[in-house]
């Protein structure tokens, strides 16, 4: 497939076509042509490129597509450099064979980049910048050692090529960043096919996908669309850097067609997340206060304990129904009630990466209404954090009040993923050093992707470091999300042992961490 194919590799964010040359040069062993582009006021030192902009860079692809000898294109496009790829295939589809997104989401008519890559800093950045500079000189500057690995995972870098990728930054212009993309025939339409590459040590990956179609958002359609497919890479954010080799044979696979499409929510069955809970739990009298529902158990007594279960995401901001009328959430909160304690969900408002201390703030919010409630005991709460929901948990962790008398994870994210630009505050496996003697419930599942795993691992060591009371629940056979759709025997008993373990917690008396 290489004779006759030529590649144009795209740089990202305050980079050039250096990156690209391990790469390139492989691909022309192959026999293909390949040209690694240095965009337009990228250059470094001796190029001022303040005032460039997204076309400047789309005009960049299109030279080295009109200047390509072979029959068929192949445009690559790392991180950033997926905006002029795309501009550039939107202009030239009868010589676009294919499009390869490299660890980068795919922007759609109208996006602007700065708006794609929000939990990388630069919105903020960005509008300071234009704020201070005005917008003809506005230029983004490159981050600090520390600010790179933000970006994304540097899983695969030695020291000295981390160092290089530091040490050859250039700052980035503002207006390649502000200005909108256009596209209005081939790269909108699906024309030209696109193959996008995960990265599976920064957090991507085909499973993860899959789970984003599952929630229905409309936005995301397009990545179950025909002409989009996937193939995943061991490695952190930069792949040509980290894994110049096996990143070549990749690219020569998408140039051959070959990727697997992501599979969209059957129109015939229920996505995942609204198939029933695996315990089948009676209703109870349910109260609603603003975003907060509250499953009372039966009975006169008062006040009861509460348990307080807190979602993961990011959840569309428009996915109805919203998490905590979905059967997973609703049959937790109505396990809790059965066992004796007021079950409580609530909605709060994780819709992007971006948003986890907005999330915070909700569930502080939530968790002050539930104390106060008068069927509740304020002194005896438990929160319980499920998948991303898990980095929720830091706050808590780091300094306990003393009405908390249990934390629970289950399946949980317990460190950002790279690249997600979380604030330093939300690392659970970092803040539970500083929990006490606070007791901790943690579900692990055997089938978690390496990249949750991992978390869990180094916040299991970190609690064992500091004598953190950690009770484990293994679910060797489940996966993520398993409460609506694994066997339920080993989940069923999971799902029971790990509620009575919490409930243990909230039993009637003064709080007793010892």
């Amino acid at each position: 497939m290489a004779a006759g194919t030529a590649f144009i590799l795209v740089p990202g964010l305050h980079t050039g076509g250096w990156v690209w040359q391990d790469v390139a040069g492989r691909l022309r062993e192959a026999g293909a042509e390949a040209y690694a582009l240095t965009l337009t006021g990228m250059g470094g030192e001796n190029e001022k490129g303040a005032g460039a902009e997204l076309e400047a860079h789309i005009a960049d692809v299109l030279r080295a597509v009109d200047a390509a000898q072979a029959d068929d294109v192949v445009l690559v496009g790392h991180c950033y450099g997926v905006h002029p790829v795309l501009g550039a295939a939107d202009r030239r589809p009868e010589r676009v064979a294919r499009i390869v997104l490299v660890d980068t989401p795919m922007p759609q008519d109208g996006d602007t980049p700065a708006a794609l890559v929000p939990a990388q800093g630069l919105r903020g950045e960005l509008l300071l910048r234009i704020a201070e500079d005005g917008p003809e000189q506005g230029e983004l500057a490159p981050p600090t050692d520390e600010g790179w690995r933000t970006f994304g995972s540097f899983e695969g870098l030695g020291p000295a090529v981390a160092a290089e990728l530091a040490g050859r930054a250039v700052p980035q212009p503002w207006r390649t960043l502000a200005q909108p993309l256009e596209l209005k025939r081939a790269a909108a339409s699906g024309a030209v096919p696109v193959t996008g590459v995960l990265c599976t040590a920064n957090g991507s990956s085909l499973a993860m996908v899959e789970q984003v179609l599952a929630l229905g958002d409309p936005r995301f359609r397009y990545l179950a669309a025909p002409h989009m497919s996937y193939l995943e890479l061991a490695t952190g954010h930069w792949p040509m850097l980290s894994e110049p080799a096996a990143t070549a044979r990749l690219l020569l696979r998408a140039a051959a067609g070959e990727g697997t499409a992501a599979r969209g929510p059957s129109a015939a069955e229920p996505p995942v997340h609204l198939r029933p809970f695996l315990i089948d739990v009676p209703e109870h009298p349910r109260e609603r206060v603003g975003r907060v529902d509250l499953h009372l158990p039966e009975g006169d007594e008062v006040p009861r304990p509460a348990v307080v279960f807190v979602h993961g995401g990011p959840v569309p901001e428009g996915a109805r129904p919203t998490p905590r009328d979905w059967p997973a959430f609703r049959g937790y909160a109505r396990l809790a009630a059965e066992l004796g304690a007021v079950g409580v969900t609530v909605d709060h408002r994780l819709h992007d990466v971006a948003d986890f201390a907005r999330a915070a703030r909700d569930v502080q919010d939530a968790v002050a209404l539930v104390r106060a409630h008068p069927r509740v005991d304020g002194d005896r709460v438990a929160l319980w954090f499920l998948s991303t929901g898990g980095l929720l948990s830091a706050d808590w962790l780091a300094a306990p009040p003393p009405w908390l008398r249990c934390v629970a994870l289950t399946y949980p994210l317990l460190a950002p993923m790279p690249g997600w630009g979380v604030e330093r505050r939300f690392q659970p496996a970092r803040t539970v050093r500083d929990a006490g003697r606070l007791p901790v419930v943690l579900t692990r599942v055997g089938r978690e992707s390496p990249e949750f795993a991992a978390t869990v691992e180094d916040f299991v060591a970190a609690a064992g470091e500091a004598g953190v009371p950690v009770r484990i629940v293994d679910v060797p056979s489940a996966r993520h999300g398993f409460e609506t759709y694994d066997d339920p025997g080993d989940a069923r008993r999971a799902v029971g042992e790990a509620a009575r373990a919490v409930l243990a917690h909230l039993s009637p008396g003064p709080e007793t961490r010892g």
